[in-house]
C-alpha cells in the first residue's frame, strides 16, 4: 500500500507524532530494563554453576519470569503508535501500486479507517481485561504484584496507536 502521498501536518498531528516517539523511546527503556534483568539473571546461572564447581550455590532472580512477562506485555505495545507515525506496518502493495493515485489515497484511507477500528476494539477489550483482572483481584505467581496495572501501558499505546492512524486518516493531501 502507498504511503498515501504527502498530506499538510496540522499542529495536532506534530503533537501526536511527537508523543508516539517518546513513547516509544519509553517502550525502548523498558525493553533495555528487560535486557538487563535477563542479563542479570543469565549472569547469576553462570555464577551458580562455578560455584557448584566448589559445593557453593547463587541464587537466580527470584519473580524474574514475573517481571518480565509483565513488562514485555507493556514493552510489545508501546511500539506500534510509532511504527503507526512511520507507515512501518507490513503492507502488501503489488497490485495497488498500478492503481490511479486517487484510488491509491482512497484505499489508504480505508486500511487507515480500519486500522483505526482495530486498534479501539483491542482497547475496549483490554480494557474489560483489565477491569476483570483488578476485580478479580490477580497477583504475579512469585513477586505477588497486581497485575492490572501492567495493563495501563497497553492501554494508552493502543489509544495513541488509534490516534496516529486517525490522524493519518484524516490528514488533508498536498499536491505535489
Amino acid at each position: 500500500m502507498s504511503d498515501g502521498g504527502p498530506t499538510a501536518a496540522s499542529g495536532l498531528d506534530v503533537v501526536i507524532h511527537r508523543l508516539a516517539a517518546g513513547w516509544a523511546i519509553l517502550g525502548g527503556v523498558v525493553l533495555a530494563a528487560i535486557v538487563l534483568v535477563t542479563t542479570a539473571n543469565i549472569a547469576l546461572f553462570a555464577a551458580h554453576r562455578v560455584a557448584a564447581l566448589w559445593g557453593g550455590s547463587v541464587a537466580g532472580l527470584p519473580g524474574y519470569e514475573d517481571f518480565v512477562r509483565l513488562a514485555v506485555s507493556a514493552a510489545a505495545l508501546m511500539l506500534l503508535p510509532w511504527c503507526q507515525a512511520r507507515r512501518g506496518h507490513v503492507a502488501v502493495d503489488l497490485f495497488v501500486s498500478g492503481m490511479p493515485a486517487g484510488l491509491q489515497r482512497l484505499l489508504d484511507r480505508l486500511w487507515l479507517a480500519l486500522t483505526v477500528a482495530l486498534a479501539v476494539f483491542l482497547l475496549v477489550m483490554a480494557a474489560q481485561g483489565m477491569a476483570e483482572t483488578r476485580a478479580d483481584g490477580v497477583l504475579s505467581p512469585i513477586l505477588g504484584w497486581p497485575e492490572w496495572p501492567f495493563y495501563l501501558p497497553g492501554l494508552a499505546s493502543l489509544a495513541l496507536w488509534a490516534a496516529v492512524a486517525a490522524s493519518q486518516a484524516i490528514a488533508r493531501p498536498v499536491d505535489p
